[in-house]
């Protein structure tokens, strides 16, 4: 006796006698009540190995973030992993730094370990190289892949993400339309998303008349001394610049030391914006106008289409949706 006859016997989904085991409230009561029945009947004694053997899954999908101290990431894991145990399935996290061989080191260490699925939290894992992105390809041959805010066409893989580059327009447009003449982006690395809110920047700045090149364009470590010091260094190189776009709170926070340190009023003197609408956003003084993408409903999102997917139905290879804008007082008010 395994699952599946436990399942046609008491006239359920697998999916639901999983629930039921799992102890999840999904369930209704005459339901829960019906597979208990069968389950006493036929003096069925489950556990997680057995469940294995006789679904071939071990109810486990694999998480791969490259950084959990980033507050984005951080709040990815924790949104996944509570839609995850609300559907009855555990996670394993691996956390795989930034170098490709450890990112393909541990997804092949998940996949050794039977998991269902893998979801990689954030476009830095896709490659600008598509060569790179080879190892991804492979192991959605075996399981359904699923990834966060970045983009790869391959079959079995599923992209759930923010319109970043709309995004990134609007917070840009938002600054310009409200007196900046001169802003300069502010980002960590040009991943998949990096390059969308670039685009996104540029494509304001455009529109508004305002020329921008690579001088305006600023790298940045992740920590927020780092981020004012190259703020501090900008300065120094002439550039005169009255508003910073960027690409997360963490660089915003950054900018805000910086004007500070310089004794710079914002937002009169120096609009800055931010994104993700992190807990950050609102630790800085002022609190910041920022882009909300959304993450806990792209966690959401991607979890039900993954049961989608495992219940065997079609989905498109991308779910993408807007984000929106957040007002502080690090933006001037609107009229």
């Amino acid at each position: 006796m395994n699952i599946y006859d436990i399942s046609k016997k008491a006239g359920v989904s697998i999916a639901t006698v999983s629930r039921v085991l799992n102890d999840s409230a999904k369930v209704s009561a005459a339901t829960r009540q019906r597979v208990l029945d069968v389950i006493k009947e036929t003096n069925y004694m489950p556990n997680a190995f057995a469940r294995s053997l006789g679904l071939n899954s071990m109810y486990t999908v694999g998480l791969l973030c490259s950084d959990p101290s980033d507050v984005y990431q951080a709040q990815a894991v924790c949104y996944l992993e509570r839609e995850l145990r609300n559907h009855s399935y555990t996670s394993m996290l691996c956390c795989t730094g930034g170098r490709l061989e450890e990112k393909q080191n541990y997804l092949h260490l998940l996949l050794s370990r039977s998991v269902d699925a893998l979801v990689f939290i954030g476009s830095h894992f896709i490659e600008q190289s598509d060569a790179q992105n080879s190892y991804i390809r492979e192991a959605a041959k075996k399981v359904p892949v699923f990834i966060l805010n970045g983009s790869l066409e391959a079959p079995n893989v599923y992209s759930v993400l923010c319109d970043d580059r709309k995004a990134s327009f609007s917070i840009t447009e938002l600054v310009l339309s409200r007196g900046a003449r001169s802003p300069v982006f502010l980002y960590r690395a040009l991943s998949y998303s990096g390059r969308r809110k670039l685009c996104g920047f540029q494509d304001a700045c455009q529109e508004h008349g305002i020329f921008v090149d690579e001088r305006h364009l600023i790298p940045a470590p992740g920590d927020i001394p780092g981020t004012c010091l190259a703020l501090e260094n900008l300065r120094d190189t002439g550039i005169i610049f009255d508003a910073v776009v960027a690409a997360d709170d963490e660089l915003a926070v950054g900018a805000v030391k910086y004007a500070q340190k310089k004794n710079l009023s914002i937002p009169e003197q120096l609009q800055i914006t931010g994104y993700n609408h992190s807990v950050l956003s609102l630790c800085s003084t002022p609190e910041l106008t920022t882009v909300d993408n959304r993450i806990e409903y792209m966690c959401t999102a991607a979890v039900s289409l993954l049961m989608q997917v495992f219940e065997g139905k079609e989905l498109p290879s991308m779910t993408m949706y807007s984000g929106f804008i957040v007002e502080g007082g690090t933006s001037r008010p609107g009229k």
